[in-house]
């Protein structure tokens, strides 16, 4: 037989084997567009189809190739930029976007900004640059124009960022005031009135931070339980931890009766600093924190806490920044309920 001129199995060029998006496709049953739908996780798509195509992805061993859709003009994946690595309620949100990412092509790329405004902005630069698909924010401290701007070139969801006039981003976030306000009132229910509050130093244009809002909140309990003469809040510097405030606050006399901390991190250093101390807690000293972190729920620790549900405020993020790129331009302004979670580190009710 001339070559060429056999009826033989058609030779393909790349590596033998080697599973492409046609043959998920014929694997499948379904379109080569229908597949393509499922990998950008399209508007439309049915879980039926998504778990025949995920099924016969998995069986072949298939992987896209990243330099070929970037060509095309996406490359799969998202920045996620913190604000601090330090504060552990950061590692709920991060397990909650991985959960919905684990469903679609994308993967998250990591920044740290440290809180430093000039390293969020060095961060997004490098992450437009590197042709991202979009941007998470968590709990940014950059002026507000430069979020405006960045949101205007590349797709973002803002998380802990109150600020639901915002026109060309998404954000996520617990409401904090109303939980500031049921620590309040659970400490007053329990016969304490001496409450100090331990907050963030913030600039005076961060009115859209969440522990602005805490404060608000805090401040707005303290007055309608009229209590007002016992307002009392300290910030420490750009840090979880607020060891430089603590001490000197216990030490005062009178001593508060209650902390209420913005952060949980916050909160178990004041247990820490308040044992060293002597101090019985919750006897001599009721502690609050916030975000219900996994170190709460340690016996040393048993520490009351807000919980705003990280996996829920970072799988929300994700599903709102997956519609961005799929095209939604009206922005979403999703605001979830807190609730506290009462432990031994809260002196029991009257």
């Amino acid at each position: 037989m001339k070559p060429g001129s056999g009826t033989g199995p058609k030779q393909t060029s790349g590596r033998p084997g080697r599973a492409t998006i046609r043959t998920v496709a014929s694997d499948a049953g379904v379109s080569v567009s229908a597949v393509s739908k499922v990998l950008r996780n399209a508007y439309g798509v049915s879980d039926g189809l998504k778990e025949r195509v995920n099924a016969s992805i998995q069986r072949l061993g298939y992987r896209p190739n990243a330099s070929a859709r970037g060509m095309r003009g996406r490359s799969y994946t998202l920045g996620v930029v913190l604000s601090d690595i330090r504060n552990p309620f950061f590692s709920e949100i991060m397990i909650g976007i991985g959960t919905v990412l684990a469903e679609t092509p994308y993967q998250p790329l990591l920044g740290v900004s440290n809180s430093a405004v000039g390293t969020e902005r060095t961060l997004v630069e490098a992450m437009v640059d590197r042709q991202m698909d979009g941007l998470i924010f968590l709990a940014p401290r950059m002026p507000l124009a430069l979020l405006d701007e960045a949101a205007q070139r590349i797709p973002t969801v803002v998380i802990g960022h109150h600020r639901p006039e915002a026109e060309h981003y998404d954000t996520i976030n617990n409401d904090d005031a109303l939980g500031a306000e049921m620590v309040v009132d659970r400490l007053a229910e329990a016969g304490l009135r001496r409450i100090a509050h331990v907050s963030l130093a913030l600039t005076p244009d961060e009115s859209f931070a969440v522990t602005a809002h805490r404060e608000i909140g805090y401040r707005r309990a303290m007055q309608r339980r009229g209590l007002d003469r016992w307002i009392e809040v300290h910030r420490a510097e750009n840090s979880p931890f607020a060891g430089q405030v603590i001490r000197p606050l216990l030490e005062q006399s009178p001593r508060p009766e209650a902390l209420f901390c913005w952060t949980d991190a916050c909160a178990l250093e004041a247990i820490s600093v308040a044992t060293q101390m002597g101090l019985a807690i919750p006897r001599d000293l009721s502690i609050v924190g916030y975000d219900n972190s996994p170190l709460c729920n340690l016996a040393q620790n048993a520490l009351s806490s807000v919980d705003q549900s990280g996996r829920q405020l970072g799988a929300q993020a994700t599903h709102q920044l997956l519609e961005r790129i799929e095209g939604r331009y009206a922005p979403h302004h999703h605001l979830t309920r807190p609730r506290l979670v009462e432990r031994a580190s809260l002196a029991p009710r009257d």
